[in-house]
């Protein structure tokens, strides 16, 4: 093994380090490190408090540690994936109800036929007119009627669907308040673009359902909708409880580079060829040029350099399709090129990660840190150790030499 190819692995393993991807659960002189209880756990004075909450925060945040823990996990991943499934379905049209509204209507005539009034379509029953009345459709006396009106156009999602995502949603401010209660570093928790997620995901269906409340007839609520989306966002929680997904996530950090080159030269090659394509479809009689503008061409260059082809825009003259060749044949080779380098980087944090599973975890931490004391050995006591024991290495090297030397006058006889 070369010194560069150790350096590396040094640093994979480091990097291995922060992912927190290990399985077995942390002791109780672990748990009181992290939260800062070392004197009180060594002294037995730790408060009922102190003693309760790093077992919550085992049970909210480390899966592995125990089999209460896998169940609360398996319990948010079910809520989360419940919560997504009833986001979508509530878009289909099968799914929702029309809106029925509530309007007073002016009648002048007795026998009134059904009325189109816009998106409204008014059915109306056939009036009795009072004694004395005989209506002609020209002379009659006004009448006031509330009405129900049947929106055709606007639809509310079905209602079952607004208690699934309560109780989903209860779910949810449960485990990020405890959470947060219970987490001993509670500036990296707020931090955390996760948890960033799920608070605004939580708070948004509350929002929702404020509005529903205050401002029911508004007219934009569907602009407020779009800003619920970010409820999608509630899967990437489950990388909490996947070590894959966090591999694979740092494997395109550690890619970054790679990544930001071919982001480059893709923006470089969407502006080029859709310049090109724009004066090259000029240049020929082309009455139906489906490139108006180097925008549009934006378009085009884009779907053309990633090889999707939707074919909505297409070159119809010789130079035109000229630069549709070379822009397909750009794309395949600027998006091909990037994409070993990021196999190699998972392949290699995944195999690490599996090698580091079949070691004990004292091993693992020797091995990840090589200039650490060992496991159990803290301090002035640690470096008072290794000091000993290169001592003792010099001290063994010395009678070696002693000996070797001495025996050399005896091999001369």
């Amino acid at each position: 093994m070369t010194y560069t190819v150790y350096r590396d692995t040094q640093a994979t393993l480091a990097i291995l380090d922060t992912l927190d991807i290990e399985n077995e659960k942390p002791s109780d002189q672990d748990l009181a490190k992290k939260f800062g209880y070392e004197e009180a756990y060594f002294n037995n004075s730790m408060s009922f408090w102190q003693t309760v909450k790093p077992k919550i925060w085992l049970l909210m945040d480390e899966p592995y540690s125990s089999h209460y823990a896998k169940f609360i996990a398996v319990m948010s991943v079910f809520f989360i994936c419940v919560s997504i499934v009833s986001f979508c379905l509530k878009t289909h049209p099968n799914m929702r109800v029309p809106v029925i509204i509530n309007k007073t209507i002016e009648q002048v005539n007795y026998y009134q036929t059904p009325i189109n009034l816009s998106e409204y379509t008014i059915n109306q029953n056939r009036y009795s007119p009072p004694n004395g009345w005989k209506s002609d459709g020209k002379k009659g006396k006004n009448y006031y009627s509330n009405t129900w009106i049947l929106d055709k156009v606007k639809t509310d999602a079905h209602a079952a669907f607004f208690y699934i995502e309560s109780v989903c949603n209860a779910w949810f401010t449960f485990e990020i308040v405890v959470r947060f209660a219970v987490n001993p570093r509670k500036l990296d928790f707020a931090r955390d673009p996760i948890n960033i997620i799920d608070f605004i995901a939580t708070m948004s269906f509350y929002s929702d359902m404020l509005l529903q409340y205050l401002a029911a007839d508004l007219e934009n609520a569907d602009i407020l909708d779009f800003f619920s989306i970010i409820r999608i966002l509630r899967l990437f929680k489950l990388t909490r409880h996947s070590r894959g997904l966090k591999i694979l996530i740092h494997t395109f950090k550690a890619s970054a580079k790679e990544l930001a080159l071919l982001v480059f030269f893709l923006v470089l090659g969407i502006v080029i060829f859709a310049s090109l394509v724009y004066y090259a479809e000029r240049l020929g009689v082309n009455p139906k040029n489906d490139f108006t503008s180097i925008p549009e061409g934006l378009w085009w260059a884009i779907v053309t350099m990633t090889t999707v082809g939707y074919g909505d825009m297409v070159p119809k003259t010789y130079v035109g399709m000229l630069v549709g060749a070379l822009c397909a044949l750009a794309g395949v080779l600027t998006i091909g090129l990037p994409v070993p380098v990021i196999v190699s980087n998972f392949t290699m944090f995944y195999s690490h990660t599996q090698a580091r599973e079949k070691l004990p975890k004292t091993r693992r931490r020797f091995i990840g840190e090589p200039n650490q004391p060992a496991s159990g050995i803290t301090g002035n006591e640690g470096q008072s150790t290794v000091a000993g024991i290169t001592a003792a290495n010099r001290r063994l090297n010395t009678i070696k030499q002693r000996r070797k030397g001495a025996a050399e006058p005896l091999l001369d006889l």
